[in-house]
């Protein structure tokens, strides 16, 4: 099913309402008049409230690990609304709370 894809306009959160911003974003695709994120980059946490009396917070950074099937910047996936992402160290996802919908990708 085509999601969003998400560009560095996208909010983009950690579980624990960190916020989080693509690290390295497609130099070559843009949308809404941003570089778009593939899933090869991380994406960089701050803010993340989450902290543990065992050391397994706050989140750091986040992953996407499943993004678009049939879509590639530079040979990668793009980063959609609805891949599968993690974030490090907790394990929780990254949580997408807005993109552009314009250009959808599956």
């Amino acid at each position: 099913m085509p999601a969003p894809i998400l560009h560095m306009g996208a909010v983009v959160t950690c579980a624990h309402g960190g916020q989080a911003i693509p690290t390295v974003p497609s130099p070559n695709v843009f949308v809404s008049g941003m570089p778009i994120a593939t899933i090869a980059a991380p994406y960089a946490v701050a803010g993340c409230a989450f902290v543990a009396p065992t050391g397994n917070g706050p989140c750091v950074t986040g992953q996407w690990v499943v993004g678009a099937t049939q879509v590639m910047s530079n040979g990668q996936p793009v980063a959609i609304m609805t891949g599968v992402s993690v974030c490090v160290p907790t394990g929780t996802p990254l949580l997408p709370v807005s993109a552009q919908t314009l250009a959808l990708a599956t």
